[in-house]
């Protein structure tokens, strides 16, 4: 495997335009365990199973700056005896550049659709491998294996041992073993995460490498490296196991936070440092997802939903309050913070992969509501409305109700600051500017520019309304 790494990052840095080019292996832009090992290994099976000349690399889906907030990664490189210098991530090459140059090919592993941002990289995936709910549409052209495991790596192991079971190496199966192990919860049924498959390769390597360390051993010592969270700011806490989701004006950061929530509100200027996150990130949204372990090793979960704009995190809040696959049984905790709201959550089984999928319908379901052309005028009984679609719970946007209409919050480059703009009848005049994120109160970053309600919006538009119909009215309000 050194050997292997090493290669693929010279591969990288002599790589030239007149090369055969390279075939990237990818995991998901959180770069937990699972991912990052996921891609070494698939990455290194297809260095010894390709015949198209293309030179096979890992990519780490983060900044290289990112990567010691991965305590639990960079933990068992080091039982493995492999150097982190050796690792290629996101800013040691150009996808985008290599795409467009036609030199790139792309295996997706512990994700199965790219994020907005690599959306133009879609040509290139050429395979996926992911055990997450499947979201991208059927090709020809790119095969799929999506298999609700624990961990992708059972999925990634699965491929070799069928197709190149030679390869697997002591430091090959301790790499996917720890893996396999974390995800599962040391292997637990009662945890929710282990499946047969799970147990069936984890019990091979077993099997095959004796000199593997103690199952429970391994277990706890990733686990100790990956809860420690020992002296990371609000930020790096935030960022150590992220994900983003997109839909229409909204930016949502999911982030799994490894300790209580009432731990994580107890922090030192916390509410600050949260809306300085979300602006300088440029997210209207955050889902922070807490874990910690009661002494019989049970998962506690609990979840905040912060924004300093009252309407997204509202109607986020009530989307995961309603959720029904799976619920939540979420109940509200106390929160010393009015733009945080926070939960205790009743099924410990529920975790981020399981939460996202309704995060996402959400999303869309907000989108649609927003987009052009979607009768953002009649609002109806939107519960009703999703019911009757077969959504299966209620995902409502009831945006500026009195006023029916809805609001867009748009984010400008440079400044970070944003425009409010309210769509629908009018004359599309823009709102004055707000700070990012802040439609009403609680962030710091709003401090002297003015407050916008829902009330003020609809006398503003009561107002253009009525010197529309009046012109000696609206001759006199030009100074207002």
């Amino acid at each position: 495997m050194e050997s292997f790494l090493r290669s693929s990052r010279d591969a990288i840095k002599n790589s030239n335009q007149d090369g055969p080019g390279i075939h990237v292996v990818m995991g998901n832009e959180a770069c937990d365990l699972d991912s990052m090992v996921s891609a070494l290994t698939f990455a290194y099976f297809l260095s010894k199973t390709l015949e198209t000349g293309k030179v096979a690399v890992p990519v780490l889906n983060i900044r290289r700056e990112e990567f010691p907030l991965r305590t639990d990664n960079a933990f068992l490189l080091k039982e493995t005896s492999l150097a982190t210098d050796l690792l290629l991530f996101r800013d040691d090459l150009d996808l985008h550049a290599a795409h467009r140059a036609k030199r790139l090919t792309l295996t997706l592993v512990d994700h199965n659709i790219l994020p907005s941002g690599d959306a133009s990289l879609e040509d290139s995936v050429v395979e996926v491998i992911d055990h997450h709910l499947l979201e991208r549409k059927p090709s020809p052209s790119c095969p799929v294996t999506v298999e609700t495991v624990g961990s992708c790596a059972t999925l990634v192991l699965e491929r070799i041992a069928q197709k190149s079971p030679d390869i697997l190496d002591q430091q090959v199966a301790q790499l996917l073993y720890g893996t396999i192990v974390l995800d599962c919860v040391n292997m637990a049924p009662e945890a929710g995460k282990v499946t047969p498959k799970d147990s069936q390769y984890a019990s091979m390597l077993e099997a095959r490498f004796p000199n593997l360390p103690p199952r429970g051993a391994l277990f706890q010592s990733l686990q100790n490296a990956k809860f420690d969270v020992s002296g990371l700011t609000t930020e790096q806490m935030l960022l150590k196991d992220m994900k983003a989701a997109t839909g229409a004006d909204l930016n949502l950061a999911v982030s799994v936070v490894y300790m209580t929530l009432e731990a994580f509100l107890q922090r030192r200027s916390l509410q600050q440092e949260l809306c300085e996150f979300c602006h300088k990130y440029k997210y209207n949204l955050l889902v922070a997802m807490t874990i910690s372990f009661s002494e019989n090793n049970e998962p506690f979960r609990q979840l905040a939903v912060y924004s300093s704009s009252t309407l997204y995190r509202d109607e986020m809040s009530r989307a995961l309050e309603r959720a029904q696959t799976p619920s939540l049984s979420l109940s509200p905790m106390s929160s010393p913070y009015p733009d945080v709201k926070a939960y205790a959550q009743g099924n410990t089984l529920a975790s981020r992969k399981k939460v996202l999928p309704i995060i996402k319908d959400f999303l869309k379901y907000w989108e649609k509501r927003t987009a052009p052309g979607g009768n953002l005028d009649e609002l109806g009984d939107l519960e009703g409305e999703a019911e009757a679609e077969g959504e299966g719970e209620a995902l409502c946007c009831p945006g500026m109700e009195q006023g029916r209409r809805y609001h867009s919050h748009r984010c400008t480059e440079g400044d970070g600051e944003a425009e409010e703009e309210v769509e629908g009848e009018g004359d599309g005049e823009k709102l004055p500017p707000t700070p990012m994120n802040s439609l009403v109160e609680g962030c710091p970053l709003d401090q002297g520019l003015p407050r916008l309600t829902q009330e003020a919006i609809v006398e503003k538009f009561s107002r253009m309304a009525s010197q529309e119909n009046d012109p000696q009215d609206k001759a006199g309000q030009e100074g207002v």
